[in-house]
């Protein structure tokens, strides 16, 4: 039995069958009317479809000279250059931009680093019409080479300077390893070059399945035009695996004998080969192989494939497809079928001010479900809203059974509370569970997405009740329990000072608050907490006591720093003069603070030379005085001071001495 073995992702690529799709789409449109439809160069390489063309009046044009106003021009897959489409607008005609959604971004990307002064390197033919279309969004002379060896001979002649910069982009259709080897270079011989590479992703697929398939082949078949970049390529790729390797442009080139031999036969198609050459090239070897007395396996499931991408999808059918293009207003799908998807942008979920383009781009893979077979442009319409609305509905389900949180966004309030959404799910926040704290005012929730609890559902009338108030509550019970079970009496903590009270001030330290008592804020003596502390404060405390069953921890501030009795002897010696402030008077002395925590007693005797009938009289409530320290007495904690001893002893006057003569 012979064996027909054809590779993967062969045929159109879906940015020339989209290129294709809208010409003869605007044939349709225009059939009648007095407009001419050219296309900007041959639409795709392949000569039978553009000899179709041709016979349907479509003519090839290299520029918009000669092109009549009101004319529609196609811009074919391999896009062109900037000043076209700033002609077309001056010339008056009408613009069908075909141009594949990958090159499209090779453009951008040439623009965007343009304008930061950088030079583009492309990485590709010269010739090729995609590198000469992306030329023209160049800022600046790109520099345009095949490979690595080309680089390195601009890098030699100066023509690359170490001074300049540059981002390098790929054509689509060579092959990834060419760019990456050219880029490797010119990082490795420490240029600044920013890489960009745009290989298509179906391109390398439809290399690496040509590659395998002609790795496992007797003979290897590359159906497509020799002017095709891409079907060369896949020439290239299946000839250094398989030595008899044949390019295929029409049915006389197919070499009959030589299939005669093999028993297996391997087939590649370039992206510019339609499914009707395909088909006939397999159905002209099968005739063949079945008249010599073989009989071929692949004919037929070859056959019920093409005949698959026929059918339509029906109406509610779940599908997916690749997308092609996204514009303002509809996303175009490439559902595998002979027509493609539309998803207005009405039938997708945004968040306001939020464009198609902001979510989707040319690429993606997509789900949706099937709307209409046929809209008025004759395409499928489809739905990602209907779609998503009951995957929705099962998650908020999924998520009320197991207690599990969603995000919600706040779209709106009503009398009662607020209305959020949960994607295409609407539900219901009461006042009561917006929030852990007293709530009046809810336009600070509006607009915002916000983490929900499911507690209530109506699938029937759409709608379902949520709490963020729950959600809050969980996660302040965990904190809790993480900070208590992080705790232990001793621990020396980071705190802030967030309320104060006549007996002191409420620290919290680490989402519990802890009461500092007036008693442990200093060593010293303090009227109020203010006289230390401000709000929003950042302290060290230490733990002295914690209450876990009633939720209570007392703080203290001064064990944070050495009790002032503890170095004494360190600090201070009889005879010491120090500084300190009358902190309060007594009948029978002042006492004089040190340093917080640490006072010292003048007696009255010791106040001034002269007699003192009292203390007051001399000293007043937080005057700053010099003394003397007299003694120290480390186990009563006493100190005594004397204020006279710093001050000038006073000269006392004497009675003058009488030494007249005494008389007898």
């Amino acid at each position: 039995m012979t064996e027909i073995k054809v590779a993967e992702h062969s045929g159109f690529c879906f940015g020339v069958k989209r290129a294709v799709d809208i010409t003869f789409g605007l044939i349709e449109k225009y059939r009648g009317s007095a407009a001419a439809i050219y296309t900007y160069g041959p639409l795709i390489h392949n000569e039978s479809v553009v000899k179709s063309l041709e016979e349907q009046g479509v003519k090839s044009i290299e520029s918009l000279e000669d092109v009549p106003e009101g004319s529609v021009v196609v811009i074919r897959s391999h896009g062109v250059s900037k000043d076209v489409y700033e002609a077309s607008e001056k010339k008056g005609v009408v613009l069908e931009d075909a141009t594949c959604p990958y090159v499209a971004r090779i453009h951008r990307i040439a623009e965007e680093e343009s304008r930061k002064g950088r030079r583009i390197i492309i990485i590709g033919n010269e010739n090729h019409p995609e590198v000469q279309g992306t030329a023209g969004w160049c800022g600046r002379r790109p520099v345009v080479v095949k490979n690595r060896e080309e680089i390195e001979k601009l890098v030699k002649s100066g023509e690359l300077d170490k001074n300049d910069s540059y981002s390098a982009a790929a054509q689509t259709t060579i092959k990834k390893s060419d760019f990456e080897e050219a880029v490797d270079y010119l990082k490795k011989a420490e240029f600044d070059i920013k890489d960009f590479c745009t290989v298509c992703s179906a391109t390398q697929k439809r290399q690496e399945s040509c590659r395998k398939t002609a790795e496992n082949s007797e003979i290897m078949l590359v159906i497509g035009s020799k002017t095709s970049s891409n079907t060369m390529k896949l020439l290239e790729i299946a000839g250094n695996k398989c030595k008899k390797t044949y390019l295929i442009e029409t049915l006389e080139d197919l070499p009959l004998n030589e299939i005669e031999k093999c028993g297996t036969i391997g087939i590649a198609a370039g992206a510019s080969a339609p499914e009707c050459i395909i088909k006939e090239v397999i159905a002209t070897m099968s005739e063949f192989i079945t008249e010599n007395g073989h009989e071929p396996n692949e004919m037929l499931a070859y056959m019920d494939d093409i005949e698959k991408s026929l059918r339509l999808p029906g109406r509610g059918e779940i599908v997916t497809g690749e997308i092609i293009a996204v514009s303002d207003r509809e996303i175009v799908v490439n559902l595998g079928c002979k027509k493609d998807g539309i998803i207005p942008k009405d039938e997708v979920s945004l968040e306001p001010n939020q464009k198609l383009s902001d979510v989707f781009k040319a690429g993606d893979q997509i789900e949706a479900k099937v709307v209409k077979t046929k809209d008025d442009d004759g395409n499928i319409l489809l739905s990602k809203k209907k779609l998503e609305v009951n995957e929705h509905w099962n998650e908020v389900n999924e998520a009320l059974e197991n207690k599990t949180i969603v995000n919600a966004k706040v779209t709106g309030k009503v009398k009662g509370g607020v209305i959020a959404a949960f994607k295409e799910v609407s539900g219901f926040i009461p006042l009561s569970q917006l929030s852990d704290k007293f709530t009046e005012d809810v336009d600070e929730f509006i607009g915002k997405t916000i983490p929900v609890k499911v507690i209530q559902t109506n699938p029937k009338r759409n709608r379902a009740v949520f709490s963020h108030r729950a959600v809050l509550m969980e996660e302040k019970a965990k904190k809790t329990e993480a900070f208590w079970n992080s705790i232990a009496v001793d621990d020396i903590v980071d705190g802030v000072v967030k309320r104060f009270t006549d007996y002191g001030a409420f620290v919290d330290i680490g989402g519990v608050d802890g009461l500092l008592h007036i008693s442990e804020i200093s060593w010293g003596k303090i009227k109020k907490p203010q006289d230390v502390l401000e709000l929003e404060e950042k302290v060290k405390v230490k733990i002295l006591s914690m209450n876990r069953e009633k939720g209570k921890i007392s703080l203290g501030l001064k064990q944070t720093v050495p009790e002032p009795w503890e170095n004494i002897e360190s600090k201070y010696q009889v005879g010491d003069i120090i500084e300190g402030k009358v902190v309060q008077l007594k009948d029978y002395g002042a006492f004089i603070e040190i340093e917080p925590g640490l006072d010292g007693l003048v007696h009255i005797s010791e106040i001034a030379y002269k007699r003192v009938a009292s203390p007051a009289n001399e000293l007043e409530i937080g005057q700053t005085v010099n003394a003397k320290i007299l003694d120290i007495d480390t186990e009563k904690k006493r100190i005594s001071l004397s204020i006279k001893e710093t001050l000038d002893k006073p000269v006392v006057d004497e009675a003058p001495v009488d030494e007249s003569p005494v008389e007898e």
